[in-house]
């Protein structure tokens, strides 16, 4: 061969290695940006908009969300985050870390000539055989008052022990069977508020006021009524109301609102939860009638409310039914407050579904928002121990899935060993940054943990991160949720092959040019 097509044949190599790189590089610049929270002693992260505004936070899926990622690449890192986030509540630094260690090991086994297709055959295996190590490894959480969801609770709660204890409340409240519904989300239950007490209590809290001062400050043992539309009459287009039929039914259905509204009167009923607006004779009528009414209540709001109170959604052409069939659609609740201070309206003891909420004070508004994300990780992670158990934190459960996933190497055919090297690698790497974090030396900590490991048969050994001694992490009392552990295990992979069969990066087209060339 020619030294020409020797050197052309290098250019094409390094062209097609230039994509992965690039990627490759925007991974780790990413995973880099969150690596320095994780753990006990991982630090805040200051993030600052173009307007001055700081938002300070240890939180991973803040940062990564927040943060000004231009790179295809890693704006599909943050997706993956953002899907961690929404199935799991907790553990989108652990993914993005994971993440970053096996795009970079990936990279380098690359780079030695391993193809590509070798490396991600070897890379699935050691991801399916990682997640099953660590599965097997989990201690299932029976009932909510087992002493361990405290102990998940202060993790995730990064140490807020005030925090950790409003959540297991919470939960109590709520149930394990609650619990296990996927559908149910325990963090969303929480709410932050600056210059509230921090409580747990069993109702829900709609972010809006009563619509004027002359309504109820608070109500007892009232029906009450959830409107998914406006309180107001039908309405007449303006061509129609021109003539004397149209003007004569406009008339008509003006009062058979005051007819539909005076039913409501009669029937005593407390709480109108409304979706948009209400009409002036409306909020007149039932002001006189001593009933609190809620204007443009969030829909989100408006369904907790009915669950708790037991009440039927109903639109304003439903209240034409008659009172016998009406009394159908209300719910009840024992208690309605208006909380002027905060600007919102509780409803306690419906006669619906055990609904918990988690109100948690702050002194500024500064912090408002880094005290509620704190506990809704807490309390998604508190959920998530409930529907898949515990395993050792501190790193140590990955470090013992790496010798599971390293002894498969014997199993694997050609170089997509390689591949399972990269996982065995990557599971390392929580612990290793977890030391670092600390203050200490990860690869010293990392081979003392391992040979400990080893030694003592506890798979349960890590890193103290105040002594640097090793200690069990179940004795210590640090646990994390499988699930966490293992849907972060299960992204990292996903986002890891998806990186690495990338070969070419092409811009797009403009949709102006397109239509351009379709013309």
């Amino acid at each position: 061969m020619s030294l020409k097509q020797q050197a052309s044949g290098g250019a094409e190599v390094n062209e097609k290695m230039a994509a992965l790189v690039s990627n490759a590089n925007a991974i780790r610049a990413i995973a880099s940006a969150v690596e320095g929270t994780l753990g006990p002693k991982g630090l805040d992260t200051m993030l600052v908009d173009k307007f001055g505004e700081v938002v300070i936070t240890n939180d991973g899926v803040t940062i990564l969300t927040m943060m000004e990622a231009n790179h295809p690449a890693a704006r599909m890192l943050i997706n993956i985050a953002r899907a961690q986030q929404e199935e799991i509540g907790d553990g989108t630094t652990t993914a993005t870390v994971l993440a970053g260690a096996l795009v970079g090991a990936g990279v380098e086994q690359v780079s030695r000539g391993v193809p590509v297709s070798r490396v991600i055959e070897g890379l699935r295996a050691g991801v399916r055989a990682g997640i099953e190590a660590i599965s097997r490894r989990a201690r299932a959480v029976d009932h909510i008052s087992d002493s361990v969801i405290q102990q998940v609770a202060m993790i995730a709660g990064r140490g807020h022990e005030d925090i950790a204890e409003l959540v297991v409340r919470a939960a109590g409240m709520v149930g394990s069977e609650k619990l296990l519904d996927r559908s149910f989300r325990l963090a969303d239950t929480v709410v932050a508020e600056e210059g509230a007490d921090n409580q747990v209590f069993k109702g829900v809290i709609i972010g809006k006021e009563r619509m004027n001062r002359q309504m109820p400050v608070e109500l007892e043992n009232v029906p009450v009524l959830v409107i998914d539309d406006s309180l107001e009459p039908e309405e007449i287009e303006d061509e129609a109301l021109s003539t004397e039929a149209g003007f004569a039914r406009y008339m008509e259905l003006q009062a058979q609102f005051r007819q539909n509204i005076q039913k409501l009167v009669d029937m005593k009923v407390g709480l109108v939860l409304v979706d948009r607006g209400v009409n002036e004779s409306a909020e007149e009528m039932l002001t006189d009638a001593g009933a609190m009414v809620v204007q443009r209540v969030l829909t989100t709001d408006l369904r907790k409310a009915a669950d708790h109170t037991g009440a039927r959604m109903i639109k304003r052409n439903g209240l034409k039914k008659d009172p016998g069939q009406l009394a159908a659609y209300l719910g009840r609740a024992g208690r309605v407050y208006n909380d002027e201070k905060l600007e919102q309206v509780w409803i306690q003891d419906g006669g619906g579904k055990s609904m918990a909420t988690v109100l948690v004070g702050a002194a500024t508004t500064e912090v408002v928002g880094e005290r509620e994300r704190i506990a809704k990780d807490a309390a998604a992670a508190v959920q998530a121990v409930i529907r898949g158990g515990v395993v050792p934190g501190g790193g140590s459960v990955e470090l013992a899935a790496a010798g599971d996933v390293e002894r498969i190497r014997k199993d694997m055919r050609g170089m997509a060993v390689y591949g399972v090297d990269c996982v065995v690698e990557a599971l390392k790497r929580p612990m290793a940054q977890i030391a670092g974090n600390a203050g200490f030396n990860p690869l010293e900590k990392l081979g003392d943990v391992t040979a400990a490991q080893s030694e003592s048969g506890n798979e349960s050994l890590a890193v103290d991160c105040d002594t640097g001694e090793i200690m069990d992490m179940f004795e210590a009392g640090v646990v994390d949720p499988a699930l966490v552990k293992t849907y972060a295990l299960k992204a990292a992979g996903e986002i890891a092959e998806a990186i690495l069969r990338i070969d070419t990066i092409i811009k797009k087209r403009e949709d102006k040019d397109s239509r351009e060339l379709d013309k």
